[in-house]
């Protein structure tokens, strides 16, 4: 089996669409793909259905969410794209990214730099706005001159035109991941900027609040990283996910099915699919 469960289109902040994802997941020979846009299933909708015969496609979402302060994100996998549950979602989130997108916006503003939010949303973000819109919406404007300066300089944290998010809740993300009948998992845990001590406690509230599993493997990963996360996930009897959080061709560190295959000792989360 050749699965990666996280991967990104134009629906979100991809640069492929999901026609075309869904191509190049063919090419790259995956038994299993799962479209995990951040906030949205339109993505997979697009492509619901159309996959061949040697391509599982698993129905998925990535939703923000705060512990203590870390922005934290979770994948929702092998949810029911319809379900109440992930519509509730999917517009609270949507809701939160607008605000927050125009906040940022007013603040560009305020120094002298006039984006608009018709264009940011028409033309980049597919009506779901996210920080990496703004800065390729920065960077065609030549304000910036690449997208981690538009970060460095103006939107990432601490800086001048930032604003903190207004997402869902831990405990109610996962809910609604498994309302929906779906598998609540952490994604990319080394992303966080935690010690292993801190990210043991955020798996503790994890685990309580219904967390079901966890990325043992995030893109190209070293091995010591990947047996450490692998112990730590056997510890909280997590089931174990892998995938590429792909988002663009070229990224060598995030190439689609680029990942290695799970240590024997993991339960994977497929298993019972």
């Amino acid at each position: 089996m050749q699965p990666d469960l996280h991967s990104h289109t134009t629906a979100s902040d991809g640069t492929l669409s999901p026609a075309e994802l869904l191509s190049a997941a063919v090419e790259a020979g995956l038994t299993t793909l799962a479209i995990t846009d951040h906030d949205t299933t339109a993505g997979w909708e697009q492509v619901a259905g159309t996959a061949p015969d040697t391509l599982q496609l698993i129905p998925g979402i990535e939703l923000s969410t705060d512990w203590n302060g870390i922005g934290i994100h979770i994948v929702g996998l092998n949810i029911d794209p319809a379900h109440k549950a992930i519509q509730r979602a999917v517009s609270l989130q949507a809701e939160a990214r607008r605000q927050r997108a125009g906040q940022m916006l007013d603040k560009l503003r305020k120094r002298r730099i006039d984006l608009s939010m018709d264009e940011l949303l028409s033309d980049y973000a597919e009506n779901l706005p996210g920080r990496v819109h703004i800065a390729r919406m920065l960077l065609d404007k030549g304000h910036v001159k690449n997208i981690q300066q538009a970060f460095t300089k103006y939107i990432g944290a601490g800086k001048s035109a930032y604003v903190s998010s207004n997402w869902m809740e831990l405990a109610d993300v996962i809910k609604c991941i498994n309302d929906s009948g779906g598998v609540a998992v952490l994604a990319h845990p080394l992303k966080y900027s935690m010690t292993f001590t801190k990210l043991s406690r955020f798996l503790d509230d994890f685990v309580a609040a219904g967390g079901q599993a966890m990325e043992v493997i995030s893109g190209a990963q070293n091995k010591d990283s990947t047996l450490r996360l692998a112990r730590l996930c056997k510890e909280k009897q997590l089931l174990a996910s892998c995938g590429s959080d792909f988002h663009q061709p070229g990224q060598v560190w995030a190439r689609l099915g680029g990942t290695a295959l799970l240590p024997d000792d993991c339960t994977p989360v497929w298993t019972g699919w």
